[in-house]
């Protein structure tokens, strides 16, 4: 048997968190077995990457570029070793895939500028295009050039970090997509989210300032009218790479 999978999470919401984990299990082809869950804002344990097969970290409220004054409790502590697993999964080369926030630390570690600055998106769906460079890449390699995907950040990648190379881009965020060494990866963008998981954190989130509140319901009901396939398909191939063997 395979190792299984560490999927790190940072949503203290427990519906939104617990949504999370279902999607990751459900767009990747996975049972509960397959993928070891830790709530790090319920603690972040002694972690050995030999253990697993792959590493996950998905997005929530949590901002990397907040200064620590405006970082919530449990994220001032989790963050540090974080960074440390961040540190040795790049080191190592070891397969990892991160999602909005994922990418945000990503790049942090890596020496790129993460802020508010530019590039934040609302709730809801962007045009993803491909990159050059996408083409020989085996996450990406054969999907559509432009493909639609469920986005929601204030921060953003300023720029492509260092030593990065640029899978994916879009109109109001040049950054939607990396890969460093051959199997670190990181998306701007929710490759688990639907519509229904993207009505929920709507509404989980309605009073953070993603957007105005007053705009919620048009959010969600053009979420529901969206077709994202390819987002799901990229993660089915990380999974089916790294830990699934197909």
């Amino acid at each position: 048997m395979p190792k299984p999978c560490l999927l790190l999470q940072l949503r203290p919401e427990t519906a939104a968190a617990d949504d999370e984990y279902d999607a990751i299990l459900r767009m990747g082809g996975l049972v509960p077995a397959d993928l070891v869950r830790v709530q790090m804002n319920l603690g972040f344990p002694d972690l050995l990457l030999d253990d697993y097969s792959a590493v996950i970290v998905g997005g929530g409220p949590s901002n990397v570029s907040n200064p620590d004054d405006r970082k919530y409790d449990y994220q001032r502590k989790f963050e540090p070793r974080l960074r440390e697993l961040l540190n040795e999964i790049v080191a190592r080369d070891f397969p990892y895939l991160g999602a909005c926030y994922g990418l945000s630390i990503l790049a942090d570690v890596l020496g790129g500028q993460v802020s508010e600055e530019r590039y934040g998106e609302t709730a809801g769906a962007t045009t993803i295009e491909l990159t050059p460079q996408a083409g020989q890449d085996p996450l990406v390699a054969g999907l559509p050039q432009s493909f639609r995907a469920f986005v929601g950040h204030k921060e953003a990648c300023q720029q492509v970090p260092p030593g990065a190379v640029l899978l994916a881009d879009s109109a109001d965020c040049p950054v939607q997509m990396v890969r460093v060494g051959e199997h670190v990866y990181a998306t701007q963008f929710h490759p688990e989210l639907d519509g229904k998981g993207l009505a929920l954190r709507i509404e989980t989130y309605r009073d953070a300032g993603y957007f105005d509140p007053e705009e919620a319901d048009l959010l969600t009901e053009l979420g529901h009218r969206e077709s994202v396939p390819v987002p799901a398909e990229i993660l089915r191939r990380f999974m089916n790479r790294y830990y699934l063997g197909r």
